[in-house]
């Protein structure tokens, strides 16, 4: 079995956000702007916790900012 991964959505929706920056976004949601970039790029992998406080923050459904395995088409 493959290595599955915990993807984002993070970058585009920053964009789509009035292109709301990371250490924003990382104000917001209570953590530093290098975890929000290490989400980014796929480094990290969030808590629960974090992975809920982020998408509140885009008032957005978990399921609609992170994915589990493969990037689903959008």
């Amino acid at each position: 079995m493959g290595k599955k991964l915990v993807g984002n959505h993070i970058r585009k929706l920053r964009f789509n956000s009035d292109e709301m920056t990371q250490q924003q976004l990382a104000d917001k949601v209570g953590v530093t702007r290098q975890t929000i970039v290490a989400l980014e790029k796929g480094n990290y992998s969030p808590s629960l916790e974090l992975a809920f406080r982020i998408a509140h923050a885009f008032d957005l459904p978990l399921e609609q900012v992170f994915f589990y395995g493969e990037n689903p088409k959008q």
